[in-house]
């Protein structure tokens, strides 16, 4: 598939294997979740959580172990944030270029990039809105994504 926004095309995936629980894991689904409780308390965000999960104790992916999502194990235990993190990571990304663009009023360039991340902001808010992951009403403004954004 080609890129959203400039003309090339994407990187090829790679499959991944059956989804099965691995015997030789060694850890259950119980003590996996108590370790993504343990690091979202420590101020983890989900991917961040992956990385570590993978990293350090060799579980490659959650789903492929436990048969449910790592975002299951934070909505549980109450520990998941109300924006999903690829959309705040965005807004995050719009908010410091704004604060670039009050200083460099004449910077062009970034100024399209602005452009580009508030449409990609928008379509992902009419996506979460559509599979009930956001509220109907939730709006992107970017004068309360200041306050929003930590």
């Amino acid at each position: 598939m080609a890129r959203m926004h400039a003309r090339r095309r994407g990187k090829s995936g790679s499959k991944k294997p059956s989804r099965r629980h691995r015997e030789w894991l060694g850890y259950d689904i119980k003590e996996i979740e108590e370790l993504i409780v343990k690091l979202a308390k420590e101020d983890k965000t989900p991917s961040e959580i992956g990385s570590i999960l993978r990293d350090s104790y060799g579980i490659t992916s959650v789903k492929d172990a436990t048969s449910k999502k790592l975002r299951y194990f934070l909505e549980k235990n109450k520990l998941a944030s109300d924006i999903p993190e690829d959309l705040e990571n965005l807004i995050q990304k719009a908010v410091n270029l704004r604060k670039h663009l009050e200083a460099h009023k004449k910077d062009i360039h970034n100024r399209r990039n602005l452009t580009l991340i508030e449409s990609k902001i928008r379509r992902l808010v009419r996506y979460y809105k559509n599979t009930r992951k956001l509220p109907a009403d939730w709006r992107y403004d970017p004068e309360k994504a200041k306050l929003m954004i930590r």
